[in-house]
């Protein structure tokens, strides 16, 4: 393999959009790169604009081609927009799947739910863990979202760190989960960071998003009422 000189990133969809979430990685020189995916999820049609479609999956092609050099997939979380995506497109793919525990089991549990369930293998890495995929090392951090499990990742590479923040709030008060690491990612900042690729539902919306404990009051209250 070529030495590694460069990081490239490039998001495959989600940009601009609500789902469809899939970034890549890429470590090496332009005659050979290593690639990490992250997230491969779905988008959602509406009758106005696309009648008749009810799910929008991202391009694979590029992915495809590079199958050879497709070193893992990285679920930073198990909502449909960011791996709902796996059981239709990841025959195509045929790589390592990384996640922690609740993501996996959520996900194999969505695969029993099809008519032939499809025998795709997930390594379950513990959240706040690391695990070396290819020339990279991804570490998972805990972030608050509205879904136990989720996590920003930090990868580590010779060249230096990206932090891909996945969905993610500052709640002190989160109704599942952990509250987001906010000591870690001080930690990475100060380490100094290549790039932070900020992924987040209204995210540049501006305002600040409350607790999901305030959420829950709201509907508690709409549901007495």
């Amino acid at each position: 393999m070529a030495r590694p000189d460069e990081l490239t990133f490039a998001p495959l969809g989600g940009v601009g959009e609500i789902g469809m979430n899939l970034s890549i990685y890429g470590l090496g020189n332009r005659h050979q790169r290593s690639w990490l995916a992250i997230d491969l999820g779905v988008s959602f049609g509406d009758e106005e604009h696309l009648p008749g479609i009810d799910l929008i999956m991202p391009d694979v092609a590029f992915l495809e081609k590079e199958r050879n050099n497709l070193v893992g997939l990285v679920l930073t979380h198990a909502h449909e927009d960011h791996f709902g995506a796996i059981i239709d497109l990841w025959p195509r793919l045929k790589c390592p799947i990384y996640a922690t525990k609740f993501s996996a089991a959520l996900f194999e549990a969505k695969c029993e739910s099809e008519r032939l369930p499809a025998k795709i293998p997930v390594t379950v890495i513990p959240s706040g863990g690391r695990v070396d995929i290819g020339p990279f090392n991804v570490e998972f951090i805990p972030v608050a979202h509205s879904i136990p499990e989720s996590h920003a990742l930090a990868i580590h590479t010779e060249v230096g760190t990206v932090l891909h923040t996945g969905d993610w709030k500052i709640d002190p008060t989160p109704v599942l989960g952990a509250p987001t690491d906010e000591k870690r990612l001080r930690e990475l900042g100060d380490a100094g960071l290549l790039a932070l690729i900020g992924d987040s539902t209204n995210a540049v919306r501006e305002g600040r998003s409350p607790s999901e404990a305030e959420v829950a009051k709201t509907i508690a209250t709409l549901v007495k009422e």
